[in-house]
Order: C-alpha cells, then structure tokens, then sequence
C-alpha cells in the first residue's frame, strides 16, 4: 500500500456567486499552503509524496504550488479531482442555493446533468492510481471519497477545513482511509 494525501484548497479571495467565479487563494489560503507544504515535507522521506496533482481551478493550483516546489515537480492538472459539476442550466448566482440542496441529500439525488453517484465513483478511481501523491481538491470532492470508503450514501458526511490534509493509502486497485484530516470548525465552506 502507498501512502496518498487529499488535501482541500487554501482559503480562497472570493466564495460562491462572487464576482470571481475562479478565485485564487487569499492571504490566509497561501500561508495555508505553506503550512501544508510544511507539513508534508516533515514526513518521513518514505512517506512523503513524490507527485503532486491538483483539481484545474486556480485555488487547488495555488495550494498545491508550494508542495510542488518543494519536491522538485511540476503540478499535474486532473479534472477528476475539481470541483462537482453545475447543471448547465444553473446560473452562477444560483450554484449556491444547488449547493445547498446538494448537501441535504444523499448521492443518488443529486439533480443535474449527470449522474452524481457515478461521478463519486470516478473521483474514487481517479485516487486509487494516486499512490505516492499529494492531491489538491476541493470539499465536495473530498466528500465524494469519504462517503465511498465509509460506505455512507449521504453527500456530506465531513466537513474539511481548508488546506486539512487526510491521509489515505492505494494499492492501486482499493483504496482505504488511514485519517482524516482536520475538520472546519464552522459552517463555513
């Protein structure tokens, strides 16, 4: 089994429906980064990861920047890692009253244009080829996984802080949690 780290993104300058639909990380969200770097880089050489992959969106790219330095490597984009996917027909202004929605209820029920439980299913796999990485994702994402390895059918079942590093470890094929990572003290995502 090796060792694989999913990490939320730092703090971001904007939030939902905000005049930056891609924000990048505020002040708070790059000393988070750092932190993460920090922490990862103070694991044991066999434990730390040798890659870094990231979610497209600016805040997960800003995160796992600093990582990625400090290991010598370039960031690896993967959109199987993002953010969950609007329905089309949804406005940016009304993503968040979805999101809220989306928190109530459980994967199956999700409302949109694909189907969401399979969408899990593909961040799940897209992990499990992750041994030796640290991955910088975003809370419904990390959401997706947790609720898979607990066996749970509700979308949230944890709440992350950002840039809370859980631990997981792949052999490829399964994929196991070893911890989860600190969650946010508030109901703030």
């Amino acid at each position: 089994m090796s060792r694989l780290y999913l990490i939320r993104h730092g703090k971001p300058a904007a939030v939902w429906g905000e005049a930056d639909e891609d924000p990048g990380l505020d002040a708070a969200g790059q000393a988070q980064a750092e932190a993460a770097r920090d922490y990862l880089m103070s694991l044991p050489e066999a434990d730390r990861p040798r890659r870094v992959f990231s979610s497209p969106l600016r805040r997960c790219r800003e995160t796992a920047a600093p990582t990625a330095a400090a290991l010598g490597v370039e960031v690896e984009i993967d959109p199987f890692v993002g953010e969950i996917p609007t329905p089309k027909a949804l406005s940016a202004e009304e993503r968040p009253a979805w999101l809220r929605g989306v928190f109530q209820g459980r994967w199956k029920d999700v409302e949109g244009d694909l189907d969401y439980d399979a969408w899990r299913g593909d961040v799940v796999k897209a992990l499990q080829a992750k041994g030796g990485a640290a991955v910088f994702s975003h809370y419904v994402a990390i959401n997706a996984v947790i609720s898979h390895l607990d066996g749970d059918e509700r979308v949230l079942v944890f709440r992350p802080d950002h840039a809370s590093i859980s631990t997981l470890e792949t052999d490829g094929e399964r994929l196991t949690l070893v911890e989860r990572g600190r969650e946010a003290s508030t109901q703030v995502l």
